[in-house]
Parts: C-alpha cells; structure tokens; sequence
C-alpha cells in the first residue's frame, strides 16, 4: 500500500531545511496543524499525515484490531519515514502522538533526528505516586460516553480540552475535528489513548527530545512534563504561557519558535 495515499502524506516547505514531521493527537487531522506549518515552512521541510481512521486517510486500511493499540500508528510512522526515505527526522508529535513518537523512535532510533512532545502525556490515570490527572472511574466514565453518544461527547468535551474560554472558535473547531471522526475509528483511538501506560518506553528514548507543556492543561498537568522530562535522559522542557491541551492551535507562535530553537540546536 502506498503510504502517501494511505496516510494523506503531504509535504511543503522548503528543499534542503530541516525535515519536520508533524503527527496529530487524538480526533484529529493533519489540518490542526497549519498555523504552526505556516511557521515553518520557510524554514523546513515539513512532512505532515494523517493517522488512518482520521482526516483523508485511507480508512479501508483501517481495522478495530490493528488499531487498538498505539505500536500500530508507531509502526505506521516508521513505514513513512522509510518509504519516503526521509532522512534526519525531527518528529513532533501532539498528545498521544506523542507517545507514538517515543515508540517509533525507541524500535528505530536511527531513523529519527530529535523529539518533540507537545503536551505529551505516557499515563492518563493516576498509579500510585504517579498523577496524570485521572481516576480510573474518570477514564471509564468518558469511555462510556463516548460509546452512548460520541457527538454529544464531542461537543461537551472540545471547549475544556482546547481551554481558552474567551476565544469559543477554537473549542469549536476541535468540536468540529471531533466531529468529522469516524465514531467507530474514534472510539478504538480513545481506548489506545487513554488506557495505554508507556511510563517505562521513556527510559528506553535516546533521540535527543525537547518536551513542551502548557502552563495550564486540563489534560495533561505540569506534574505529567515533569514525569516525562525526568524519564527521558538529557531531555529538555519547555512551558509556554498558554491554556488548554493544544497550544499548535491556541499558540502557534510560540509552539513554532519553540520548535524552531530546538531544531536549530546543535
């Protein structure tokens, strides 16, 4: 299967730069992106996808069984990179394509450049000393209104994970992304998400990684980058002054210079 047709693969920018890879979080598309692909391209080669079961992916590709865990968007990833035979790759990766990120590069360090994880989050509910900001009773209570009314989820869940209640246009068009997800591909998406613990595959990363967090996340606390930045040997991290769960969307400025600066690093 070709992957440009089975993951949407676009690419724009500029030939010669840095080759930046763009992976979306949960209920998305490659589309959320743009803001911060305008931002830059003049500077790189920016290679972006869709995860199959999302945006224009080819969704014949897609199965419950395949994709009910996140090795399976990993190894996608990987087939990307090689297929296009893309060389120095900088992945980042939104949300739980971040943790897709830790394990594409843990299975195939020497395909990928550096990291970044933007509001990554390797265990959603809490164990133990661990917080990541969830009860069990949380993660299946969402689960569970997801499967009885996916859109009506949608709608109710979009505005408290974009944050920025004072621009409602960005709550609703993540409601409208949420929305245009096959329910079924969405609901097998979730459980990967928020039921997957890569708390261990951290320690396995030796890609060199740049974290950014906000400095208010409903999804994902300050108590999560911390976890993960410790986890990851050398990594660094970055809190940018914004709210909500996707500051690609609500801040693209900073989430770009961010990863500009990293990238530049020698």
């Amino acid at each position: 299967m070709n992957v440009r047709v089975k993951n949407n693969v676009t690419t724009v920018g500029v030939d010669g730069g840095p080759t930046v890879m763009l992976a979306h979080g949960f209920g998305c598309d490659q589309n959320l992106w743009r803001s911060v692909t305008d931002l830059l391209a003049p500077h790189c080669r920016v290679v972006l996808f869709d995860h199959v079961g999302a945006g224009k992916s080819d969704f014949s590709q897609w199965t419950e069984e395949r994709y009910s865990s996140l090795e399976s968007f990993a190894d996608d990833v990987v087939d990307i990179v090689r297929e296009l035979d893309l060389r120095n790759v900088v992945y980042v990766g939104h949300s739980v394509a971040s943790m897709i990120g830790v394990l594409a590069a843990v299975g195939r360090p020497d395909l990928f450049d550096k990291l970044v994880l933007v509001t990554p989050s390797p265990r959603y509910i809490d164990d133990g000393d661990y917080r990541g900001g969830f009860t069990e009773a949380d993660i299946d209570e969402l689960l569970e209104s997801m499967d009885s009314n996916y859109l009506g989820w949608s709608r109710a869940m979009a505005p408290t994970i974009m944050g920025n209640p004072e621009r409602p246009e960005l709550g609703e068009e993540l409601s409208d992304s949420f929305c245009r997800t096959d329910p079924a591909c969405a609901r097998a998406f979730a459980r990967a998400t928020f039921l997957s613990d890569n708390r261990a595959d951290l320690g396995r990363v030796t890609t060199p990684t740049l974290i950014i967090e906000c400095a208010y996340d409903s999804l994902a606390p300050r108590e999560v980058g911390r976890f993960v930045n410790d986890s990851i040997r050398g990594s660094a991290l970055v809190t940018l002054d914004a709210h909500g769960h996707c500051p690609h969307v609500s801040d693209p400025e900073a989430t770009a210079a961010a990863i500009l600066s990293f990238v530049g690093d020698a």
